[in-house]
């Protein structure tokens, strides 16, 4: 039997646990607090600076003193570790940063959910939480459980008006938010050969939304001409013809159409034709999934000898410095200026509502980032739909949301076209704060799926309060979704969730702050596979379990047995597997940090 991508670049069968020592080790302004935990983990020298690249940019410029101060502290670590591989304030965003560094064939881990985005340079890119990150500084290699793989063939080429961004908000309307839950995707197929690295890179960007472990794309002739080299000198990895999959899919590229995803998840996805007409107040164009000079060139063009109409806001960010210079060269931000739109730094700012461009109550947001959740961008009392960049700008030109064929297909005749995939979606969204739902020592979010990161620790928060301080984490832990959650919160209690719980970003102050409670379980239908991993480095158990959580009646007790791998729910008893010896002893150590200490 053949081999997957990932069970050739980690050399071992699906299910299997792996050490690896990565090529690359990402992190950004986080690194102020990965630091600490460096430092706590008894780390003096980084175990290889020249595999180490940090990038400041998700709070860049500084909002305040203290963010300064961090980065200022980030810029001294960094001189004195001697880190070659820096990229300072508006360099760019990390993930744009990455094309000049990432190489066919590599390991790359970043403290960053979309670090999968350089799968799209023919690599194994991992998103890690930040208290992995600095083990990894600390002992240079870290454990990867080689996953299931998910095989996507592409057929065609992709209609005039339609972009990569529709494909994948496409494929995470087929699949839902949890579809490729732990798993490799592979693109395959002869579409594969029509998309640009830029395509690629947004796409693998967003493979995170979906679940994904990584995303990836072969070393083919379009990979080799972005290298400036030919196919057999890329050194790449790539599935064998007979590879095993779990799953596979194919798609017909020529009979995509533009689609959105609505509020507030990412797969909750409408064809533009759905929703055409819904008034927009602020467009956003740029982030590392849409912010490359082909899609500013995209809005600019649409923008051409136009101005924005009265009450639109419009703001762009470039991804990187390079591109923001070649865009001003070849006047496409005279363009986006003249039409009104306001061009900020090259920075991850705006779309996790740390920096500029936050919405104001009651606003309606198209975006071309890659996450809607019910108060990204900084304001829960606004509504974020996710777009192609000719959507966004588009829409923002009219005022409503349109269909960007208009302008893009001479030959267009409009459809009545709906998604054909529709995803439950969470039915409950906010807990009222008159509605405890902790009864017995058990919180009871059953009826509650796809709870995410920025619910349970705003983004606005996560440079403000570090991950290494779990004392001020706590007063903030679920505040965007349940406000008694922290007032009430015991050691000892007992979480039960629904599924794709902790989906969003590898933000890991939840995890930090549940684990400094003395939380003894989290009980899910399912797991984001970064906020398990997080909650393992913490010593925060985190069980799958659906039957488990179906049988929970409000008023039962709860326990967990971990050593014999039993759930009790009332009168009931469920089995579980425990976890693997090494990882179980993170849990009994509490956590990553006092088992690397216990080691050494």
């Amino acid at each position: 039997m053949g081999r997957t991508f990932v069970e050739k670049i980690l050399g071992a069968p699906t299910g299997s646990i792996v050490f690896k020592s990565p090529d690359l080790i990402l992190t950004h302004d986080n690194t102020a607090s990965i630091r600490k935990t460096f430092e706590k983990m008894g780390g003096k020298k980084v175990f290889d600076p020249g595999r180490l690249v940090v990038v400041l940019d998700h709070n860049s410029p500084p909002t305040n003193s203290k963010v300064a101060t961090d980065h200022e502290a980030v810029r001294q670590f960094v001189k004195e570790q001697g880190i070659s591989k820096f990229h300072d304030e508006g360099e760019g965003i990390c993930h744009q940063l990455m094309a000049l560094h990432a190489k066919p064939g590599m390991i790359i881990v970043g403290s960053d959910s979309h670090t999968c985005t350089a799968g799209a340079f023919n690599t194994l890119a991992v998103g890690i939480d930040r208290t992995e990150a600095a083990g990894i500084w600390l002992r240079g290699e870290t454990w990867f459980r080689v996953p299931e793989t998910l095989k996507i063939v592409l057929h065609g080429r992709l209609p005039k008006g339609v972009f990569a961004k529709d494909l994948i908000l496409w494929i995470a309307g087929m699949i839902s938010s949890s579809g490729a839950n732990y798993m490799s995707i592979e693109f395959h197929g002869d579409g594969v050969k029509t998309l640009s690295i830029s395509d690629r890179m947004t796409i693998a960007n967003m493979a995170s939304e979906l679940g994904a472990k990584n995303a990836v794309f072969p070393p083919d002739e379009v990979l080799a001409d972005y290298y400036g080299v030919n196919v057999d000198e890329l050194n790449g990895v790539w599935a064998d013809p007979d590879a095993n999959y779990a799953r596979v899919i194919e798609i017909n590229l020529d009979e995509l159409y533009p689609v959105v995803a609505a509020p507030h998840h990412v797969d909750n996805i409408r064809a533009v034709r759905e929703v055409l007409g819904t008034k927009v107040d602020e467009a956003f164009v740029g982030t590392c999934t849409n912010g490359r000079y082909d899609d500013l060139k995209i809005a600019a063009d649409i923008l051409t000898n136009k101005q924005l109409p009265d009450g639109v806001h419009m703001i762009v960010t470039p991804a990187s410095r390079e591109i923001y210079l070649k865009a001003v060269t070849d006047g496409i931000i005279a363009k986006l200026l003249s039409a009104g739109a306001n061009v900020l730094t090259a920075s991850c700012g705006p779309c996790l509502g740390t920096g500029q461009g936050i919405p104001a109550d009651g606003w309606t947001v198209i975006s071309t980032a890659n996450r809607n959740f019910l108060g990204r961008m900084g304001n829960k009392n606004a509504r974020i739909f996710l777009a192609s960049p000719a959507t966004a700008a588009y829409s923002a030109l009219r005022g409503e949301i349109s269909d960007p064929r208009e302008i893009f297909d001479p030959d267009f005749q409009p459809k009545d076209e709906k998604f054909p995939y529709r995803q439950k979606q969470s039915e409950t969204i906010t807990i009222p704060e008159g509605e405890l739902r902790r009864i017995n020592g058990v919180w009871n979010y059953k009826d509650v799926d796809n709870l995410n990161t920025d619910q349970m620790f705003a983004g606005n928060l996560t440079y403000q309060i570090l991950s290494s301080d779990p004392e001020a984490i706590v007063p903030h832990l679920f505040a965007g979704f349940d406000p008694n959650f922290s007032k009430n919160a015991q050691k000892g209690d007992i979480i039960i969730a629904g599924r794709n719980f902790g989906t969003g970003s590898s933000r890991e102050h939840p995890a930090v702050g549940l684990a400094y409670i003395g939380i003894k379980a989290v009980i899910v239908k399912s797991v984001n596979r970064i906020f398990f991993r997080s909650s393992t480095n913490q010593g925060l158990p985190i069980i799958v379990h659906p039957e488990a959580v179906e049988a929970y009646q409000p008023g039962d007790k709860v326990d967990v047995d971990f050593e014999a791998g039993k759930i009790y729910i009332g009168d009931k008893t469920f089995d579980f597997q425990p976890l693997p010896d090494k990882l179980q002893e993170l849990l009994k150590a509490g956590g990553l940090v006092k088992w690397i200490k216990s080691q050494s």
